[in-house]
């Protein structure tokens, strides 16, 4: 089972919090759902933030009553996307003295074996294109250091990990990863830097529009294996520290 849940919240007054709020946040929210946080080596939850407009200013985050917000949460393993399925957030989310709203919720739910078959397993035409959007900081972990660049050999590496590690049907590893970063190449981003607040200090993470092209002679087979990978995304996040709310990914 995966799963997708987004809230829509809205502030009833202008509303302050400090940077690292999504930290307590987090938090809580695993509190809810009765899921132990940092158990995993792979996390089977990711986290959004509450995403949408809001200004900063040095060490603070102001939302606007006039703006809607979005959280997000995805499972990405039977445990996770149940607890999420069940989570109940009722007509407000509240945490450090402030007041969300809760307007809307959607669910977008599909299985490992679903999106196999529709997307590899029943053969479809491959897509060749990709649009993705990163709403979050993304980072990727490189030894004692963070690369914040898009490289298509470090998305489908950090999708592919996942993949494998929650589904029940296994695509490969270094050899797919090697072919995929060689047939799929950056075609243009609009793309900057920000950071990213975390227990110990930031991380510096992009954030931004990415456009993937397949090369023409990209296996039709594994042109849907990719294909895959990147419509996974939605749920698994891409990069480091999804669980905290970092590599939010939106396919256009």
């Amino acid at each position: 089972m995966l799963i997708n849940s987004t809230w829509t919240l809205s502030v009833s007054t202008s509303t302050v919090l400090p940077r690292s709020y999504h930290l307590k946040l987090v938090k809580q929210l695993h509190q809810q759902l009765k899921l132990e946080m940092g158990s995993e080596i792979i996390p089977s939850v990711s986290y959004s933030g509450i995403t949408g407009f809001y200004s900063t200013s040095r060490d603070f985050v102001t939302f606007d009553p006039e703006e809607f917000y979005q959280l997000s949460l995805s499972g990405l393993n039977q445990t996770s996307a149940k607890a999420i399925s069940n989570l109940n957030l009722s007509d407000s989310l509240e945490f450090l003295g402030a007041k969300f709203n809760v307007i809307n919720r959607e669910n977008e739910i599909t299985s490992y074996e679903e999106l196999y078959t529709n997307l590899v397993g029943n053969e479809p035409e491959p897509i060749t294109h990709y649009d993705l959007c990163f709403i979050n900081p993304t980072a990727f972990s490189q030894g004692t250091t963070n690369l914040p660049l898009p490289l298509p050999i470090l998305m489908f590496r950090s999708w592919l990990e996942r993949w494998n590690n929650f589904a029940p049907v296994y695509l490969g590893s270094d050899e797919l990863i090697a072919y995929l970063g060689n047939a799929f190449v950056l075609k243009n981003h609009k793309i900057q830097t920000r950071s990213y607040q975390l227990h110990k200090g930031f991380v510096n993470g992009f954030v931004g529009n990415v456009t993937l092209q397949a090369l023409n002679r990209a296996d039709p087979l594994l042109a849907n294996v990719a294909n895959l990978l990147v419509q996974y995304a939605r749920f698994s996040g891409t990069g480091m520290k999804t669980r905290l709310g970092m590599g939010q990914t939106l396919i256009k």
